[in-house]
């Protein structure tokens, strides 16, 4: 039966329930056991399945890869946490030359069925290093899956398939999403992993996001809607590969399209999403794509934090730009 939970505990119920059924499954990261995780995502999983299943690693996020990396070799499906966003890049060697690559280099005959679960973006209030948005450098790189739910049902589903897929994945969890709650059907059938989704129905301009900016849109549509403007939302879901067939299908109804993300406009999601649209429906566009995101500048301190991210004027303001042409 459809429970109303938290996506934190969302994905602690779809890791419960993935070491329940496959003990080749194991979860390794700093702090993951005893603490349940700093931000209690793992809580109790050590307690019910044992050290030799759920395992608190040293500080060392190379390390926790590369040992991933090995257990996949044997046989095993590890899910390893990067603590925080910012942490990831001394394990960015590990993830993107051996994890990536691997499954290239032997012919098809290896597979690396890591997940590596990365809490990040910003909107906590957090230190330096705790607040990124590093998800364009993963989905750059060949033979990486990259994806970031929004809500508690897809990160429930999201991580089954994340950790049932024979390909490595990179797992956003939107951090400043945990407490957000909804409602999960263990019993319902999800949908494809990387398959965008309508969440709201539009006939004026698509807003196209993913993780913790989809919130955000469907606060922008409603603040339009009070103005006689339709917006189409739809959550990307998966940044590698991208559903542009969804996208198509939207903007050729809408003409119109503004993506958002948190991470920095410059050399983000975004502009691939542009340039591809843009080839794709030339011909239906009234406007040019336009994007909202972060500034091409390091992450501020907390306190400015609310000038960094986009926000209901800023997303309101690319509405009425694009609406304009």
């Amino acid at each position: 039966m459809a429970e109303k939970m938290a996506m934190a505990k969302a994905i602690n119920e779809s890791l419960r329930r993935a070491l329940d059924a496959d003990p080749k499954v194991l979860i390794m990261g700093e702090d993951v056991g005893k603490l349940g995780g700093v931000f209690r995502v793992t809580d109790g999983l050590q307690k019910d399945f044992g050290e030799d299943r759920v395992i608190d690693t040293p500080l060392a996020e190379s390390g926790i890869v590369g040992t991933a990396i090995g257990l996949a070799l044997r046989g095993y499906r590890p899910v390893v946490e990067i603590q925080f966003d910012g942490f990831v890049f001394p394990a960015y060697d590990q993830i993107v030359t051996q994890l990536a690559k691997m499954h290239a280099r032997s012919l098809g005959k290896v597979k690396l069925p890591v997940v590596v679960r990365i809490p990040y973006g910003g909107g906590i209030g957090a230190v330096e290093h705790h607040s990124e948005s590093p998800e364009a450098l993963f989905a750059h790189v060949a033979g990486l899956k990259v994806v970031s739910p929004s809500n508690a049902s897809d990160a429930y589903w999201m991580m089954q398939q994340a950790i049932q897929s024979d390909d490595p994945v990179i797992y956003f969890e939107p951090k400043r999403r945990y407490w957000d709650k909804a409602e999960v059907d263990p019993e319902a059938i999800p949908a494809p992993l990387h398959k965008a989704r309508v969440v709201r129905e539009g006939t004026d301009l698509t807003l196209a996001a993913y993780g913790p900016m989809v919130k955000l849109c469907q606060e922008v549509a409603d603040a339009a809607a009070e103005e006689g403007k339709h917006l189409e939302v739809l959550d990307l879901r998966s940044v590698s590969p991208l559903d542009f067939d969804s996208i198509q299908t939207s903007v050729e109804k809408t003409r119109r399209l503004v993506v958002v993300h948190e991470a920095p406009v410059f050399f983000g999601s975004g502009a691939e999403i542009a340039a591809r649209i843009t080839e794709r429906c030339f011909y239906h566009l009234e406007a040019p794509v336009l994007r909202v995101g972060g500034y091409h500048a390091p992450y501020p301190p907390a306190r400015l934090e609310e000038e960094y991210l986009p926000d209901l004027d800023r997303v309101l303001d690319a509405v009425d730009r694009s609406l304009a042409y």
